[in-house]
């Protein structure tokens, strides 16, 4: 995903280091492979390969958390929408290709350090919870 903004060339790069020092202090490991795009990981939040960008006025924060299975997907699906319901805090989980997702948006004006925190928290947290449940929908090696 590559950083889309529509607002001044001010906007991007404060926004850019809002992310940035929130990263840092939240003493995150990451890489920036292109302006506005970070990749995180910390296997101790339960984060691997977190992408976050900018994308107009928006933070996206997305991870992969497995491969959709050819068979079964109806089933995968509906427990999916099940836990989008009932047991997300932040964000949904969704489809994006043949990958299965987990996905925020954030406001870049509204979000605070503890916002950001709190959705890396419920990404990693959600993740960590629901291995057990979505773990017989994985493809076998």
């Amino acid at each position: 995903m590559r950083a889309r903004c529509s607002w001044g060339d001010g906007g991007l790069v404060n926004a850019r280091e809002k992310i940035e020092g929130y990263l840092v202090r939240l003493g995150l490991s990451y890489q920036e492979p292109s302006p506005g795009t970070w990749v995180v990981s910390d296997s101790q939040k339960g984060l691997h390969n977190l992408v976050i960008s900018l994308a107009n006025s928006h933070v996206i924060v997305r991870m992969n958390v497995m491969e959709a299975p050819v068979q079964g997907r109806e089933k995968l699906f509906e427990e999916l929408l099940r836990l989008n319901a009932a047991d997300l805090v932040h964000g949904a989980y969704g489809l994006e290709g043949r990958y299965v997702v987990i996905i925020d948006t954030l406001e870049v004006d509204g979000i605070g350090l503890e916002e950001f925190e709190g959705t890396l928290d419920a990404i990693g947290l959600a993740v960590a919870q629901h291995y057990r449940i979505l773990s017989p929908y994985r493809a076998k090696a």
